[in-house]
This record gives structure tokens, C-alpha cells and sequence, in this order.
């Protein structure tokens, strides 16, 4: 551990402590202040900000997507790869009121698992239960990370569960093909083994000081946080009316559809919209077509004043931020997690 400085956040006025072997989001969550992020490996730039007062910072390795040179040499950092070697003051650019002073505890564990089966040809559902400690609360939208077992490396994973006493967490988690953890889920990882992990981290949750509409759009592994978000919906009565666009490629993509048919009956208003991009010729599919931005453009004239979440592969994201924002959803009212993979140095839902 090194020396300890403080930074301090505006325009939120919040003070913490960061020691210089912490990156400042580390440091941050560690202090109950939960500021926006999603990958925690410089690659999604959700914890853009601008550095009003200080210079002596040093960024662990980051994509120059996520923070171009230029952007840089103005000021902004990634605060989730900025180590802190003087005191400084940090502009947020991206951040929540409602959110910022609602963080949880971050909290190490082990967890045993209950089960892991395929719900796709590609993806698994794993279910485990907490071993150690007595509990570790989260947020229905958030996530955990998992330590490769034989590696110091994690591996971060939303959940798809509600808060529970019992102590389980359910992932959807898809397998590519030589990635470090989903291999290890597909080859080896048996009932009753082990893992260890940390959470909670993200800020993909329902601002609940909102009555809006709710616009979801998602893909692959992205399935597991909104379904997290709806289950909750359900059990709790939330009556806002919401629409769940979901893309795969087939019909052998789709996954879980039970289970949100149900909950167009559990919610007040709610409708779920899968569509096939690449539907298999002679497939017995009688839904959309296309990719999911355009069936989101087709079916919505215009989503003003809506509350909008978007989670799966980056490009996904990208393609859906841009639609959603072209419809009328204001950009800050637009939350997201960009499911990165190994080749992106693994953010969440890295493999």
C-alpha cells in the first residue's frame, strides 16, 4: 500500500480517502460512494470524468476508445484504472444523485454452486449459494465477480436474481470459445465446487424516484440484468409501463421465454418483444426480424421521457444509445453495461 491522498468530487461535494495502489473507483466503492461504472477496465467509459484540480495521476492500461489521446491531454481520466499520487478534485461528467450516496458495501466471499445448465447452445445458467459470509446484499441490475479458480484473474457476471435471505444469485453467462472463466464453466465447474468472489459492483439498477416509461433492450448474456430488474418489478408491484426488446441471432438464442411471458402477467403494462437477426431458414418463427435497433425503430414512433437500459456487446450498445437517443430519450436517462470479452481485456461479462 502507498500514501493516502483525498479527492474530491464535484460537483457532488463528497470527500474520500485513496490510498495510491487503489485505482480512485476502488477506493471509492470501498467508501459506500457508488459512482457510475460498468466494466471497471477502461474500456466502456462509464466513469469518464475531468480532473479540475491536481496532475499526478497514472492510468493502469485502458482502450483509447473508451479515452482518446486528446481527451486525455483536456483533463479527463478513467477513474476506474486512475491512481491518485497527490490530492486532487474530480468533475463528474457522469453521475446520479439518487445512485452516488447509495452504495453498498463491497464484500469478498465464497460461493458453492447449486447448479449449471445450458438455457442455449452457447450460454449456462449458473445458480450458487452463498458459503461465507453470512451475506452480501446487492441491487437487483448489479453484479459479482468471480476468481478463475488457479488464477488471480476475475471475471465479472450480472446477476439475474432479486435480493433473497437464502442467499443464491443466478448468472447468464455466455461460453466463448478459449475464454478463461466460461470454459472453465463449461468443461469443469461441477455442482458443489467452490469459487470465490466480491460484489456488488455496477450501476445498472431502477432509478426509483422515477415513474417513467421503461424501455429495455438487450442481447445475449444481457439477459441476465434485465431480468433481475423485472423480477423484481414483479415482486415488488411496480406498475410503470415497460417493454423488453430482446435480439438473437435464432431461435435457439432465446432463452428464459417462459418465464417473461409470465411476467407480461405479473407487470402492469409490460411487453415482451424478441426479434431473430438471422433467422434459420425453414425456423417456425412467427415474431420480428432484423436487428434490434430496428425493430425497437419500427415498433416506436417515440419514446419521450422514457427511462432507458441497454446491456450486451458493445456494438449492440452503441447502436442502441444512438436509437434510443434519435427516438427522444434524453442521454442521461440512458443507463447501460457494455458485455465485454477477452479480446477487449475483459470488462463485464468477460469470459
Amino acid at each position: 500500500m502507498g500514501e493516502k491522498h483525498v479527492v474530491r468530487f464535484e460537483p457532488v461535494g463528497i470527500e474520500i480517502e485513496v490510498d495510491e495502489g487503489q485505482t480512485i473507483l476502488r477506493a471509492a466503492a470501498e467508501n459506500g460512494v457508488q459512482l457510475m461504472h460498468g466494466c471497471k477496465e477502461g474500456q466502456c467509459a462509464a466513469c469518464k470524468s475531468f480532473v479540475l484540480e491536481g496532475e499526478d495521476i497514472e492510468l493502469d492500461s485502458y482502450s483509447t476508445f473508451a479515452l482518446p489521446d486528446y481527451e486525455k491531454e483536456e483533463g479527463q481520466t478513467l477513474l476506474c484504472r486512475a491512481h491518485a499520487y497527490e490530492d486532487l478534485t474530480i468533475e463528474l461528467l457522469n453521475y446520479d444523485e439518487e445512485i452516488i450516496r447509495s452504495g453498498l458495501p463491497l464484500r469478498r466471499g465464497v460461493v458453492e454452486v447449486v447448479s449449471n445448465e445450458a438455457v442455449t447452445h452457447d450460454m449456462r445458467h449458473l445458480v450458487v449459494k452463498l458459503v461465507e459470509p453470512s451475506e452480501i446484499k446487492f441491487f437487483p441490475g448489479q453484479y459479482m465477480d468471480f476468481v478463475v479458480p488457479g488464477t488471480e484473474e476475475t471475471r465479472s457476471f450480472s446477476m439475474a436474481n432479486t435480493p433473497n435471505r437464502e442467499g443464491i444469485y443466478e448468472f447468464v453467462i455466455k461460453i466463448y470459445p478459449g475464454g478463461l472463466f466460461s470454459e472453465h464453466l463449461a468443461d469443469k465447474i461441477q455442482v458443489g465446487d467452490r469459487l470465490e468472489v466480491e460484489a456488488p459492483f455496477g450501476t445498472f439498477t431502477l432509478r426509483e424516484n422515477r415513474t417513467s416509461n421503461l424501455i429495455f433492450v438487450g442481447g445475449g448474456a444481457g439477459m441476465a440484468p434485465v431480468l433481475g430488474l423485472l423480477r423484481s418489478m414483479a415482486e415488488r408491484g411496480v406498475e410503470r409501463k415497460a417493454t423488453f426488446y430482446y435480439g438473437a441471432r435464432t431461435a435457439r438464442d432465446l432463452c428464459f421465454e417462459d418465464e417473461l411471458h409470465e411476467l407480461a402477467e405479473k407487470i402492469p403494462d409490460f411487453r415482451y418483444v424478441p426479434a431473430l437477426s438471422e433467422p434459420a431458414e425453414g425456423e417456425p418463427w412467427e415474431g420480428h426480424t432484423g436487428l434490434i435497433t430496428e425493430v425497437v425503430k419500427a415498433l416506436e414512433p417515440t419514446l419521450e421521457g422514457a427511462d432507458a437500459y441497454v446491456c450486451g456487446p458493445p456494438p449492440m450498445v452503441d447502436a442502441a444509445i444512438a436509437t434510443l437517443t434519435a427516438l427522444g430519450v434524453r442521454e442521461q436517462n440512458i443507463f447501460y453495461d457494455k458485455f465485454t470479452t477477452t479480446g477487449e481485456q475483459e470488462g463485464q461479462d468477460g469470459q
